[in-house]
């Protein structure tokens, strides 16, 4: 109450001073005083008793005086600051003076965030350059992203520009990993997001989550920053993968979500507030297996631009230098290599070059020895153990992809499932093993 009571006092001190009988007296010229103390200060101070110019109290989001953006003012260029309250707040503490401060940990000059905080859990950071590394980006591919990445940011007369991409394709073709090479390239950490984060218990959490992370976009490009929000598999948590699929309040308010902000990207709102300011315009990539999953008015051509992405030869060949760069495979034995497996997916042969590294993990365990495998990985003194480098010939990599096909065709031929089903046994199920030899071995 004391406390009060000295700051109601040194307030009212100051107004008396402000309307004592110096002619000459100027109060302090400050942008601080806020609009309401402007409004009490011009009543009380009679206008006879200021000269032109020399006393001037405004809002400080009215009126910039450049004059007083010195090198000396402590304050420089806090009027053109477009970064956090709760970080000024932090980096102002201490320098105004005790009788408007709050105690420390208390009132407004608490920031209740610490600088991590403001780290969003979905900005992405790519730290390598994909033409030092060596990796291969399409070419149609990275025509497509860049021109749409482009147009958005464009002011093109009277031409509405669709706010979402769409990359869609076959599993395995390389549809993410691409992309964030050509982000890198054009050097934009994006605001990420997974399916798996469209669906959870609560309803309406995901739509709001969506918001968010499109505001978190907009306030970087409002900084100077090139941002754009980027979605993994969103048929997989946005979609209907058949009858059984359960269509929820959450699939429905992402759907009117997403449509919302590609009719309107430049008004999107909250839950619970609304500012009539409008935030900048933020693009979206997103990718999936099967488009035709998704709700058909989100993925119309005036809010989502398609592209179906089939990598050719050409590509496949490209992709395929770059998994194998460091292996010293030549450039005929990958051709080669590709052309015998024409229907295989671009990961079929980044899993094929893990797999050239059994024998050298196998030889490993024989020599520790399986009971001290769990002591050499975890919390060893000696480290993790290290390879020489395998040489990849052309017979190796030939003879594991024909044991990865064979594998897949193990999965498409045998059914177990429906045999299960039908018998509530095994029933044959070791007749493969019988017919190959290798039952009785």
């Amino acid at each position: 109450m004391a406390a009060s009571l000295s700051t109601v006092g040194a307030v009212n001190r100051t107004l008396l001073n402000l309307n004592g009988s110096g002619g000459g007296a100027s109060g302090p010229s400050s942008a601080f005083f806020g609009t309401s103390l402007k409004k009490v200060i011009s009543s009380r101070v009679p206008n006879s008793k200021l000269t032109s110019g020399s006393f001037k109290i405004v809002a400080a989001d009215k009126e910039i005086e450049e004059t007083q953006q010195t090198e000396g003012d402590r304050w420089r260029g806090l009027a053109y600051d477009v970064s956090d309250d709760q970080q000024d707040i932090t980096r102002g503490k201490g320098l105004v003076d005790s009788l408007f401060q709050a105690p420390m940990d208390a009132g407004t000059h608490y920031a209740v965030m610490s600088s991590h905080e403001y780290l969003s859990a979905g900005l992405r950071q790519y730290d390598f350059d994909n033409m030092k590394d060596g990796f291969y980006i399409a070419p149609a591919f990275l025509d497509k992203l860049v021109v749409h990445i482009a147009k958005n940011f464009m002011t093109l007369p009277n031409i509405k520009v669709p706010l979402i991409l769409g990359v869609w394709g076959g599993k395995g073709q390389g549809k993410s990993f691409p992309c964030e090479l050509v982000f890198a390239k054009m050097g934009i950490n994006p605001i990420m997001m997974s399916a798996g984060e469209l669906k959870v218990e609560n309803a309406g959490e995901p739509a709001k989550l969506i918001r968010q992370r499109y505001r978190e976009a907009s306030d970087l490009i409002k900084k100077g920053k090139m941002c754009f929000l980027f979605i993994n598999d969103l048929d997989a948590g946005a979609g209907r993968l058949g009858g059984t699929t359960q269509y929820t309040v959450n699939n429905q308010m992402v759907n009117a979500t997403f449509m919302n902000i590609a009719d309107n990207p430049t008004n999107v709102q909250l839950p619970g507030m609304y500012n009539k300011e409008d935030n900048a315009r933020v693009p979206i990539i997103v990718t999936g297996n099967d488009f035709s999953t998704l709700y058909a008015p989100l993925i119309r051509d005036g809010r989502m631009e398609k592209f179906y992405w089939a990598p050719t030869r050409e590509d496949r060949i490209g992709v395929c230098k770059g998994i194998f760069r460091t292996d010293g495979v030549p450039e005929k034995d990958i051709v080669e290599l590709v052309d015998k497996h024409p229907g295989q997916s671009i990961d079929f042969f980044g899993a094929l070059r893990a797999r050239v590294y059994d024998d050298e993990v196998r030889k490993w365990i024989s020599g520790v020895g399986v009971d001290s495998v769990g002591k050499k990985l975890v919390n060893s003194k000696e480290g993790p153990p290290t390879f020489d480098q395998p040489k990849m010939t052309l017979d190796k990599l030939l003879l594991y992809a024909s044991m990865l096909v064979q594998e897949q065709e193990n999965v498409k031929r045998v059914q177990l499932a429906d045999q299960y089903l039908n018998e509530a046994a095994l029933g044959n199920a070791n007749e493969d093993a019988i017919k190959s030899g290798s039952f009785f071995k």
